[in-house]
């Protein structure tokens, strides 16, 4: 089955030019500041009021917010070879909208398709996204705990309308030895002790941290099969991919673009993680932690074993992912999808602590009721 793991939905409050490299742009045959073709949007009855305007989209697809006499939409532009995943992702976000989920579907054209082509180009065109984000750390347990459970509704859902995928899967580990060795190669470019500035200080200071937790945490690799649920997963659960009304629910879920498949409780776990990471401070906020598992338990429920499992691997492949620290220290492009590295020195300490942090909502001991406490209201 196709799919893509880019999370490539733009940010609809962030208004620039669409970004694209010099071989994005040979392959689309056409300049990053070129529309779209003038009169595209009648295939979808609609007539332009004002010109399109780019918006930053990542992995070098471009997008548009297009004004017209019915309001404002949202056009995205795809290259040839991904026509295939795009209508499955289309069909599958359709059905989840019918659901009554928070998730936009591509509207038809008139020729009732919803992806359609015109210079060479595929293009598909949606609603306007209304409302605005909001921080992970910004929502009470109650709103922690419900977004828990949309995510689960949507787990629910993509399980009834998707084939039904092999449940044993062989999943790649990244090995330890690799990412010391990468470490090794990243403090050859640091000047040594007395030679930079305070900031290449730092930076050796942070590398040879990583290079010790490698060494000490080297016989912790999880096992490469995953015995856990499997199934289709959003596949970039985060902040910036949920809009919220003033109220306070999700108005929408974009992101779909990664729509891939694997163990359920992955993605349970990397979303919570990515969503609840303090930023004062190295650190998850457990108690939202446990109140977005706890919803996701209602909606969608798996075990404190698949759970723990995810933490263990989650947690590896932080360790083992050193893009953050290329990014972080030594400014070379892309930061990686694991998020702070700071935060790896504080789960390899509390890795116990964790384990058994996130799994505590399927056990009898963890208390159901929300308690007393004003962060839920």
């Amino acid at each position: 089955m196709p799919t893509s793991r880019s999370a490539d939905e733009p940010s609809t409050g962030q208004r620039g030019a669409a970004a694209l490299d010099a071989g994005d742009r040979a392959a689309a045959g056409t300049g990053a500041d070129e529309g779209p073709p003038p009169r595209l949007l009648k295939r979808w009855g609609l007539d332009a009021v004002r010109a399109p305007e780019a918006l930053d989209g990542a992995s070098g697809r471009r997008c548009w917010r297009v004004g017209t006499s019915g309001g404002p939409f949202f056009l995205k532009e795809y290259a040839p070879p991904e026509r295939r995943q795009v209508r499955f992702q289309h069909e599958v976000t359709g059905a989840l909208d019918a659901a009554g989920l928070p998730v936009l579907a591509p509207l038809p054209a008139k020729s009732g398709r919803t992806l359609v082509t015109a210079s060479g180009r595929a293009y598909a065109l949606y609603p306007w996204v209304a409302g605005r984000r909001r921080g992970g750390l910004e929502l009470t347990f109650r709103q922690c705990a419900e977004l828990g459970e949309l995510l689960g509704r949507l787990h629910a859902e993509l399980e009834r309308i998707t084939a039904p995928v092999q449940q044993s899967l062989l999943v790649p580990t990244p090995r330890a030895a690799d990412a010391a060795a990468a470490v090794e190669a990243m403090l050859e470019a640091v000047p040594a002790d007395g030679g930079g500035t305070d900031f290449d200080a730092l930076t050796g200071r942070r590398l040879r941290e990583r290079r010790a937790l490698l060494a000490e945490f080297a016989g912790h690799q999880p096992p490469e099969i995953e015995v856990s649920t499997v199934g289709h997963l959003h596949g970039a659960f985060h902040a910036g991919h949920l809009r919220y009304a003033g109220a306070g629910n999700v108005t929408a879920v974009l992101g779909w673009d990664a729509l891939t498949t694997g163990p359920v409780a992955g993605e349970v776990v990397r979303a919570a993680a990515r969503l609840f990471t303090c930023e004062d401070e190295p650190g998850l906020d457990i108690d939202r932690v446990q109140a977005f598992v706890r919803g996701h338990r209602a909606a969608f429920p798996l075990d404190a074993g698949q759970i723990q499992s995810a933490v263990h691997r989650e947690w590896w492949e932080r360790l083992c992912d050193v893009a953050p620290l290329r990014h972080r220290y030594l400014g070379e492009e892309g930061a990686g999808e694991r998020g702070a590295a700071g935060l790896v020195a504080w789960w390899s300490e509390q890795l116990e602590r964790t384990l058994d942090a996130f799994a505590a909502p399927y056990t009898d001991a963890f208390t159901e009721a929300p308690g007393d406490n004003p962060a839920y209201g």
